[in-house]
């Protein structure tokens, strides 16, 4: 645009800029640009996250093959380390406190051990779980990818860990006398079912962490109640007998208990029905389904900060 001046020469004004007036939407929006780290669609994320599957699967080995390489007995630390914690448990409430109340010693050393190493899944689900993304910021940061991997990879890391104390599991069960036979193939649903629970727990648990660290700090203290609310040591029928019968549902029906005690219906040929709560594989399905579903649904509403600030 141009006009003339007094003294007849031409002034030439400045062109007004095409994406003059328009705000940063309709910038972003004429121009194809998108938020970075934007959350995407939930079925979407579904998909990122089974294209990063064999990410997943090779973080998890990695992390497990790195848990124990600076000690000199390396992997035999994942059957070591809940074989001695059973070790001391049998110690302080089978032999100094009873707490087997008339179980046999048969039954009860595998009792306990099973007890322990199903607990120690969980545990060890939820405090890697709160550490996924806390502990992990450099990579969160430096890559983009679904977060949800992380929580993920880790309890899929416990779970192989599991498996490798499982034939230490088997031996003590052996051991005691309860053979093998069709009950054990109730311990692929067991597993399956606690392994979906673990990743739901743990992907909230990552999101939770993210925004407060110190929840690593306490969560020890929460576990550890927990373990002695979910009949680790004990039967929680037999123990709580003289007791409420609502105090001995409660505690039947958390999600830890009745995967504990599914699997020692499994293993155990005097662990019987009688020992179970009504409905159990029912809750143990539902347990599992709400909080896998829900704690993905959690952790997926808040991708978008994760690692930020």
């Amino acid at each position: 645009m141009s006009e003339t001046t007094h003294d007849a020469t031409v002034a030439v004004s400045a062109p007004v800029a095409p994406d003059e007036g328009l705000t940063a939407r309709e910038l972003a929006a004429k121009y194809g640009l998108s938020v970075s780290g934007a959350r995407p669609s939930l079925i979407e994320y579904v998909r990122q996250l089974w294209d990063r599957r064999h990410f997943i699967l090779a973080f998890s080995r990695a992390k497990l093959t790195a848990q124990y390489s600076q000690a000199k007995l390396g992997q035999l630390w994942q059957v070591a380390t809940p074989l001695l914690n059973a070790a001391v448990y049998f110690f302080i409430f089978g032999l100094l406190l009873e707490a087997d109340r008339g179980m046999s010693r048969e039954v009860y050393i595998p009792f306990l051990v099973t007890g322990v190493f199903v607990f120690t899944f969980t545990q060890s689900s939820v405090m890697a779980g709160v550490r996924a993304i806390s502990g992990n910021l450099g990579l969160v940061r430096a890559l983009h990818f679904p977060r949800a991997s992380l929580p993920i990879s880790f309890a899929l890391q416990q779970l192989q860990q599991l498996l490798f104390s499982m034939i230490v599991l088997f031996a003590v069960t052996v051991g005691f006398g309860h053979y093998p036979d069709l009950s054990w193939v109730l311990i692929v649903p067991v597993l399956v079912l606690q392994f979906c629970f673990n990743t739901g727990l743990a992907l909230i648990m990552a999101r939770a962490g993210a925004k407060t660290p110190d929840l690593a700090q306490l969560m020890p203290f929460v576990m550890r109640t927990w373990m002695y609310a979910s009949g680790v040591m004990f039967s929680i029928p037999i123990f709580l007998k003289d007791k409420s019968a609502w105090m001995a549902d409660v505690l039947q029906w958390n999600p830890a208990a009745i995967y504990m005690d599914l699997m020692r219906f499994a293993l155990i040929d005097d662990y019987d029905d009688k020992f179970l709560p009504d409905h159990v594989w029912a809750a143990a399905g539902g347990w599992a389904v709400l909080f896998a579903l829900g704690g993905f649904v959690y952790f997926w509403k808040a991708e978008e900060r994760y690692g930020r600030g």
